[in-house]
């Protein structure tokens, strides 16, 4: 009896899973949180631009939900957390030490808190072409 309670609790903690950080610096839960979730890009524009180019793909692609502004970072990264396809998307933007070097981090999770790597590539990808866009015009 206490092995088939104990193998009932086994279980259950690994459907369960635990959570996963966001690149936002938040918390989501997650079933199974491993493998690679997470994507980067470096771009050789400004914060501003690259952050506009990751609101504008994930607004055309689903809908923006929240955006961060981190207070202790002064004022030199933002993120945002959005749904596309039905999946968690979170868009960390940051200035690097160069200051003409910016990188965009996209992590997606899907409904079930698994790791969707090749959605996330996808929107880099994106956010890549609505910065040659922004420069074009």
């Amino acid at each position: 009896m206490k092995t088939k309670i104990f193998a009932v609790l086994a279980g259950l903690a690994l459907v369960t899973g635990g959570c996963v950080k966001t690149v936002s610096d938040t918390h989501q839960a997650s079933i199974w949180p491993v493998g690679k979730d997470k994507v980067q890009g470096r771009y050789e524009r400004s914060l501003e631009q690259v952050y506009r180019a990751a609101f504008a793909v994930v607004s055309n692609n689903g809908v923006v939900v929240q955006e961060y502004i981190p207070h202790d970072t002064s004022a030199n990264a933002r993120s945002l957390q959005g749904k596309v396809d039905q999946c968690n998307v979170w868009i960390s933007v940051a200035s690097e030490d160069d200051p003409k070097i910016t990188s965009a981090v996209v992590q997606v999770l899907t409904k079930w808190g698994t790791a969707n790597i090749e959605l996330a590539s996808q929107l880099q990808t994106q956010i890549a072409l609505q910065l040659q866009t922004q420069s074009g015009s």
